[in-house]
């Protein structure tokens, strides 16, 4: 068995570069770390190759690469890194589906895995990332999705142009407005609906409401301001999956 050991290894070179969004888009590959993730890419059919130390035992019916730790670390950018990562082809987009979330220049990419996480919990169908929004396939938003970006189908597009596609195509496009929108809890949505949720700071971009059929609130006590726009789109889905 071989093990590779060299950090200035071509391949580990290669792979080494996938940690920033260019090479990613480039190659139309991520990495994934830990077994968990590993395993439900390999579920997905888009993992192309297993890099994983000498020590760790896992078959799986993929090319596998064997590694010193070091190697690891060059490839990880946690600071304990375990034993066992992935590489990957980029997820295939699929049609549109009926229980569709907008996200609006979401910058966080633990609100992003978070936000990708609930969404399947819910139901939704599909995701729809601005062009603004953070990367999929940043490694902080694949380890707080817990691997349910796998389990759903996310694009990024245009948002303005999908909604007017959605409207024409006669879904209900609900926005967040605190002042003159509905009780999330008096809210019975439509058999096809998109739900837009907005930027950390700004919220969703005028324009953008100015599309929107209805506008959701969460009622909630005055002491409180705002709720994270994670924990606000968990709740709003939560209310409309009932």
């Amino acid at each position: 068995m071989e093990i590779i050991s060299s950090l200035d290894n071509k391949k580990i070179k290669n792979y080494s570069k996938l940690l920033q969004k260019k090479y990613r888009d480039l190659d139309n590959l991520f990495i994934v770390e830990g077994e968990h993730l590993v395993k439900e890419a390999y579920a997905s059919n888009v993992l192309k190759e297993v890099i994983m130390c000498e020590d760790y035992n896992l078959n799986l019916n993929v090319p596998t690469t064997y590694v010193t730790y070091d190697v690891i670390k060059k490839l990880s950018n946690t600071l304990n890194p375990q034993k066992i990562m992935g590489i990957c082809y980029k997820l295939k987009t699929k049609e549109i589906g009926d229980k569709v979330l907008i996200l609006d220049d979401i910058q966080d990419p633990g609100n992003l895995g978070t936000i990708i996480r609930s969404s399947v919990a819910f139901n939704i169908d599909t995701i729809i990332l601005s062009n603004n929004t953070v990367d999929l396939y940043n490694d902080k938003v694949i380890r707080a999705s817990e691997g349910m970006l796998f389990k759903i189908n996310i694009l990024r597009d245009d948002i303005v142009n999908v909604i007017n596609h959605l409207k024409a195509n006669n879904y209900s496009i609900y926005g967040t407005k605190v002042d003159g929108g509905k009780d999330i809890s008096t809210i019975k949505p439509s058999s096809k609906y998109a739900l837009v949720m907005g930027n950390e700071g700004a919220g969703v971009k005028d324009e953008i409401l100015n599309l929107c059929d209805e506008y959701l609130y969460i009622p909630m006590n005055s002491e409180c301001e705002s709720l994270n726009v994670g924990v606000a789109t968990s709740i709003i889905l939560y209310s409309l999956n009932k």
